[in-house]
């Protein structure tokens, strides 16, 4: 989406441009997948809310429309085997040492968030103590209650479909200040989850691509980029050379190391990019007949709490008009 985001602005600036894109279809993380079963269904990136005005002013100036994902009635937690009501983002529990806890970390995270400067991270007054760390030491720093520690490691699950002890606490909490705080980076209602486009998120990118006509390139893995000389050359898998002033790379940093570059990137850079994994998550859809949960007064939110269970949260994924109910994990 980055790519055809940028291509578009270009070309509306005057500029020619092509695309050269690695798959047989646009999009990256956003994929809508079309049946007459379920009509539509993301089956990657789909969740948008407040403050992200860029992708909202992109969808409003293509004719997308968004609704609200539906959280009118409670949603459920699961811990420890048993199933509770759940109100607002994060549980309240029966023991005032666990909500005690769980308070002083989320206040916790705010507080060392706000010393954190957007633009330089590095420049945090606590910078290297908490770039040493992993979140799952910054928790075990921080939580006394197993049940607050085990809801902090699912807060960072979800959030970065990683695990605590892969991540540095500084990247953490300066992503998640990003994200407008403890709060809203894990809501739906003025959330990063509040809204979903009507239609899928894939329209995005394939409206982009109904503009750009012939000059987005499907199925072109680039293998060589050559600065070397005036122009840039680039070189695709099936051997095409395109020449131009500037390339915009807009693909996971990772996949770099599968392009040849001339001159070739600094070599810290190269030892950077072999040592960031992307996230790991799959997200899964349950179609019913009926949305089950409505009738017995939920909202299909879950937060399930529980090393074993393959999926961690939920939200109802019925459409907007009340058809196709679905749960999506």
């Amino acid at each position: 989406m980055k790519g055809m985001s940028a291509a578009k602005l270009l070309s509306e600036s005057g500029l020619k441009t092509v695309v050269l894109e690695a798959r047989d279809r646009v999009g990256g993380r956003t994929h809508t997948i079309r049946s007459k079963q379920v009509k539509y269904v993301d089956v990657g990136g789909s969740y948008i809310g407040p403050t992200q005005n860029r992708i909202l002013r992109l969808a409003k100036e293509l004719g997308i429309e968004t609704y609200k994902v539906n959280v009118v009635e409670p949603a459920i937690l699961h811990t420890n085997g048993k199933s509770y009501p759940l109100y607002g983002v994060f549980p309240s529990s029966w023991n005032p040492f666990t909500c005690l806890d769980l308070n002083n970390f989320w206040r916790t995270m705010d507080e060392l968030g706000k010393e954190i400067p957007a633009h330089a991270p590095w420049d945090a007054p606590h910078a290297e103590e908490l770039d040493k760390m992993t979140m799952e030491e910054f928790i075990k720093k921080h939580c006394w209650t197993k049940a607050a520690k085990d809801y902090a490691t699912l807060y960072v699950n979800v959030n970065i479909t990683s695990e605590p002890h892969e991540v540095s606490a500084l990247w953490f909490l300066w992503y998640v200040k990003l994200c407008g705080g403890t709060i809203r980076i894990f809501s739906v209602t003025n959330g990063g989850q509040e809204r979903k486009f009507v239609g899928g998120s894939g329209q995005i990118t394939e409206k982009i691509m109904e503009q750009l006509k012939d000059n987005v390139k499907l199925e072109r893995p680039v293998i060589r980029i050559d600065q070397t000389s005036d122009s840039v050359i680039v070189e695709t898998l099936n051997h095409e050379i395109y020449k131009g002033k500037y390339v915009i790379s807009a693909i996971p940093p990772v996949l770099t190391t599968k392009i040849h570059f001339n001159p070739p990137l600094p070599t810290k850079r190269n030892q950077l990019i072999q040592r960031i994994p992307m996230g790991s998550v799959i997200k899964c859809m349950m179609y019913y007949k009926e949305a089950f949960w409505k009738r017995m007064g939920f909202c299909g939110a879950m937060m399930i709490v529980d090393e074993e269970a393959p999926i961690t949260v939920t939200l109802d994924d019925t459409k907007p008009d009340g058809s196709v109910p679905a749960i999506m994990g």
